[in-house]
C-alpha cells in the first residue's frame, strides 16, 4: 500500500480546504507515492519521534501539529524543527499534519472531548456559512446536571491535569458546556451567546478570564491535555480503513509544559 492511499483517506474524513488559512496542514516532507511499512501517529512531530518511527519501521508519521509552522529560511540541526526534518529526509521517512482541518470537522478533535465529557445533543459552536458541520468549537449538553466540583473533579481525572485554571465559580449546577481543543479564548463570546455555563479550552490569556462575565466559567486544561486523544482518534480513522495494517501510536509523551506541585 501506498502512503499516498493513507493520506487519501485522511482527507477524505477531514478535508484540508477546511484548515484555517494561517495553517500548514498536509505533506510536510518525504514522498507519497513511497510502499507505506508503517504508520507511526503523535500530536507533536520532534526528532524524538523521527527516531522512533525508525524503531519501529514506520516510514509514515501522521502528527496533528505541523512541524513546518512558519516558513523556514534554511534547514540546519540547531532547533528542534532542522533537526527532526533533517532526520526524517536521511531515513525516508515521510511526515503528514492534520491539524486544523481535523480540529474543525464535527466528528474530529473536539468529538473526542466531548465523548469524555459525555456531551449529547452537539453541534458546532461556531460554523462555517453554509455548513453546520464545519467550524471552531463544540458546544453540547450534560445528560444530568453537575455541580461546578463534580465537573473540576472530571476534568482533572479524565484529562490527566494537576491543575485546572478557571475564572470565578457561579454556584450554579452545569448543563451546557462549550469546548475547543486547543487555544480557544476567540470563541469565549461564541459561547456566552450560545448559553453555556462552562467553556473548556486551553491558552487562555490572563483578561480573557474576566469575559465569561461571572455567567459562565471558563476553565484553561492545557493545550496538550485538551488534544491528547487526537492521537486515539488518527489511529481509530486509519485503523477503519485498513484494519490490518501497522498503525502505532508514540510512546513519547511531547507535552512541552511541565508542572511542579
Amino acid at each position: 500500500m501506498k502512503i499516498s492511499e493513507i493520506i487519501q483517506h485522511l482527507e477524505d474524513f477531514a478535508s484540508p480546504e477546511y484548515q484555517e488559512d494561517y495553517d500548514n496542514s498536509g505533506l510536510i516532507a518525504g514522498d507519497i507515492y513511497t510502499d507505506c511499512s508503517g504508520v507511526l501517529i503523535s500530536l507533536d512531530c520532534t526528532e524524538e519521534l523521527v527516531t522512533e518511527a525508525v524503531e519501529k519501521k514506520c516510514n509514515l508519521i501522521v502528527s496533528h501539529h505541523p512541524l513546518i509552522f512558519r516558513p523556514l529560511r534554511r534547514i540546519i540541526p540547531e532547533n528542534g524543527v532542522g533537526k527532526a526534518l533533517i532526520a526524517a529526509i536521511k531515513m525516508d521517512i515521510t511526515i503528514y499534519s492534520i491539524h486544523t482541518n481535523l480540529d474543525n470537522v464535527i466528528q474530529g478533535v473536539n468529538a473526542r472531548i466531548a465523548d469524555k465529557l459525555g456531551l449529547q445533543n452537539r453541534k458546532i459552536l461556531s460554523p462555517r456559512p453554509g455548513d453546520t458541520s464545519v467550524g471552531s468549537g463544540m458546544i453540547g449538553d450534560l445528560k444530568i446536571p453537575v455541580s461546578e466540583t463534580q465537573i473540576l473533579k472530571q476534568l482533572k481525572e479524565s484529562f490527566r491535569v494537576p491543575i485546572v485554571r478557571h475564572s470565578v465559580l457561579t454556584g450554579k449546577s452545569i448543563t451546557r458546556i462549550a469546548i475547543c481543543g486547543g487555544a480557544g479564548s476567540f470563541l469565549i463570546s461564541n459561547a456566552l451567546q450560545e448559553g453555556a455555563d462552562w467553556f473548556i479550552s486551553s491558552d487562555i490569556r490572563y483578561h480573557d478570564f474576566f469575559n465569561g462575565e461571572r455567567r459562565m466559567v471558563i476553565a484553561d486544561i492545557g493545550h496538550f491535555e485538551s488534544e491528547q486523544f487526537t492521537v486515539d482518534l488518527l489511529h481509530d480513522v486509519i485503523l477503519e480503513k485498513f484494519p490490518n495494517f501497522a498503525v502505532l501510536k508514540s510512546g513519547i509523551v511531547s507535552n512541552p509544559v511541565n508542572y511542579y506541585i
